[in-house]
């Protein structure tokens, strides 16, 4: 799987997502780097049909009004240090991507993984 992890998300978790074997990027990595704006990110996330993963609700609402971008993970856990975060990610990631084989809209809380849409 394809992912794009947003400016909100610390860089690191990407190391997470290629040692499962997933592709993953993150906003720094850009040309515009963590100031590239969400339009962009959508557009780039269509084009390479990569997953986004946001703590920004602004991806939510523009995910439900205008199916942009296509699949979407909304980080929900508030402030984490980064070793607790990264622990969530690691110990989450395959109930991600099952929810993500069947919802467009998935969830990632402290204690679970929601498929929305």
């Amino acid at each position: 799987m394809k992912f794009i992890l947003d400016a909100h998300l610390p860089p690191s978790l990407c190391a997470i997502l290629q040692a499962a074997g997933h592709d993953a990027l993150h906003t720094s990595e850009l040309p515009g780097g963590n100031q590239t704006p969400d339009f962009e990110l959508n557009n780039l996330a269509l084009a390479q049909n990569r997953v986004l993963i946001s703590k920004d609700t602004d991806f939510y609402y523009s995910h439900l009004l205008q199916a942009r971008p296509a699949k979407l993970v909304l980080v929900r856990t508030g402030n984490l240090r980064l070793r607790d975060l990264k622990r969530l990610f690691a110990a989450r990631l395959p109930d991600i991507v099952q929810a993500l084989a069947t919802h467009s809209l998935v969830e990632l809380g402290r204690q679970d993984v929601h498929g929305i849409v």
